[in-house]
């Protein structure tokens, strides 16, 4: 059977021209190397190579198979090369889910400079809204968790990156923009704008709406945050976002912000990852770049009295 070894002494044979020359650069002795020939020989049925004075020469078989072995002992290098690189994590794939869909803006910040770090390694990015993003993570679907909403589950950890308020959005139109703070009674006759997440999984209804056992009256999902805000400005309902992401639109549409409750409506990002993968060096790159990148912060906290808005 054709062997490596037979394609490496072949190419130190061409190379070299002599048994003793090549079995030297390949740390064999020459009887080694002269009966691992014959095996070969015996084994393809044909002779590969001839004296020539003081010289070997190839067969035409052994021509051929010289040729071969130029292409594949580059091939195994490479090879090699790539499986180290993927061995000490310099190369991969890294698959991230994100739970959190408004946090895509800030994602986008976070990707670039890891690109650039990290030119060997690929990123796949997930942010279907309703998958079970624990789940994925526990069955290697993907590699990184990006959510708010961190499960205490044995062989994942949970980083913390940023915290962050949700905050109330409405159109300086609404009745509401006259107030610094909504309350679920204030809403009742108002529609809901949200991303599409399961009911269960939206904090404005969760920590703000079922608490005070009341709902607003309809409830539309909305994938595109610009068109969700675009919405919300033409007064067609009013919608529960993070502030920072607010901020970035208050000067663009006709906006106002309230805390949702006097305490505000509190929320903190995670990054789950598996325990084992924890010392993946370019997962823990983007970690660091993530810890690093800090979304755009609003002019005016929402922990601060929001401004009037005429």
């Amino acid at each position: 059977m054709l062997e490596r070894t037979h394609l490496a002494i072949l190419h130190e044979v061409d190379r070299l021209g002599t048994l003793t020359a090549a079995a030297r650069a390949l740390n064999l002795t020459q009887s080694a190397l002269s009966h691992a020939i014959r095996r070969l020989e015996q084994q393809a049925g044909t002779a590969l190579l001839y004296k020539h004075g003081r010289r070997l020469r190839f067969t035409e078989a052994g021509r051929y198979l010289r040729g071969v072995a130029e292409r594949l002992l580059a091939q195994f290098e490479h090879a090699e090369t790539i499986l180290g690189e993927f061995a000490a994590g310099r190369k991969g794939s890294l698959r991230i889910g994100v739970e959190c869909h408004p946090c895509y803006r800030w994602l986008v910040r976070v990707v670039s400079p890891f690109l650039a770090r990290w030119p060997d390694v690929d990123i796949d990015i997930r942010r279907e809204f309703q998958f079970s993003g624990i789940r994925a993570l526990i069955q290697h679907e993907i590699d990184m968790l990006i959510t708010p909403d961190p499960l205490r589950t044995a062989g994942l950890c949970f980083t913390p990156l940023f915290g962050y308020e949700m905050v109330l959005v409405t159109s300086r139109a609404h009745p509401l923009a006259k107030q610094k703070v909504a309350r679920p009674q204030d809403m009742l006759d108002d529609i809901l704008l949200s991303y599409p997440v399961d009911d269960e999984r939206l904090d404005i209804l969760n920590l703000f709406f079922t608490p005070a056992k009341c709902r607003p009256r309809k409830h539309k999902h909305v994938e595109d945050t610009e068109i969700l805000l675009r919405m919300v400005a033409a007064g067609r309902g009013v919608s529960a976002i993070p502030d920072w992401l607010a901020a970035e639109y208050l000067n663009e549409l006709p906006l106002h912000t309230l805390r949702l409750g006097e305490g505000g409506l509190q929320k903190q990002l995670y990054i789950g990852r598996r325990d084992k993968d924890r010392r993946a060096p370019f997962i823990d790159g983007f970690l660091e770049i993530a810890r690093d990148t800090k979304p755009a912060q609003p002019h005016t906290r929402a922990a601060q009295a929001m401004p009037q808005t005429p």
